[in-house]
């Protein structure tokens, strides 16, 4: 129990302090775009990975972050810095389902509906779960983070099919939000349309692999 509260009290520690930091430095242009471009080889893409991987730990939704960096870094690193951070955030969010604070998340979702077909699909086949779970942008997220760490599949496994899973989405969002962005400032509606689309296109793979398994 002790243990518990030091673990939520260090995580809340570290979310208290970024939302101080972007507070304290929004009037000096933190939220710029430009401030953030041109201050990307001093630290600006690690400290959104770090904010990234915080906040995905903690539960919260991520979906904003990858928009925003977007409109921030450009689509490949805006890609990669959401990739790093969310991978990061699933590895935190799972190992402490896992080991730190395994009765509390075991009392909170372990009667969930989708625990037990989670359990069965990471053993019969585990990264190709994990990957089709992953690619579906809609998916929730952080309870996935949860569900995964209540099961018997290896964190080698978790991780690599997150990381790798996870890349068409943020893509997805990455270039939504820098197509958001256009439309906004210059009227540019067909690029938006586009990473509608593919979002949309995205959304039915896990319909898709659940029609899979059905054959096996």
């Amino acid at each position: 129990m002790h243990q518990r509260k030091l673990v939520l009290a260090v995580f809340a520690a570290c979310g208290g302090g970024l939302v101080w930091c972007c507070h304290h430095t929004l009037q000096q242009g933190l939220f710029e775009p430009t401030f953030w471009v041109n201050r990307l080889e001093s630290g600006g893409g690690l400290l959104f990975v770090v904010a990234y991987a915080v906040f995905t730990a903690l539960g919260v939704p991520g979906t904003i972050l990858t928009i925003a960096g977007g409109v921030v870094f450009g689509l490949w690193w805006g890609t990669l810095w959401s990739v790093l951070g969310a991978t990061l955030g699933a590895i935190a969010a799972f190992c402490l389902a896992r080991y730190l604070l395994h009765d509390w998340v075991q009392q909170r979702f372990g009667q969930h509906r989708q625990l037990h077909r989670f359990q069965r699909s990471v053993r019969r086949m585990p990264l190709r779960f994990v990957l089709a779970v992953r690619f579906a942008p809609i998916s929730p997220f952080n309870l996935v983070n949860f569900l995964l760490g209540l099961t018997p599949i290896s964190l080698r496994t978790y991780a690599i099919g997150t990381f790798f899973g996870i890349i068409p989405g943020s893509l997805a969002y990455t270039w939504l939000g820098i197509t958001g962005q256009k439309a906004i400032q210059d009227g540019m509606v067909l690029p938006l349309f586009m990473a509608l689309m593919l979002l949309s296109g995205l959304s039915i793979l896990p319909w898709v692999y659940k029609r899979s398994s059905w054959r096996y």
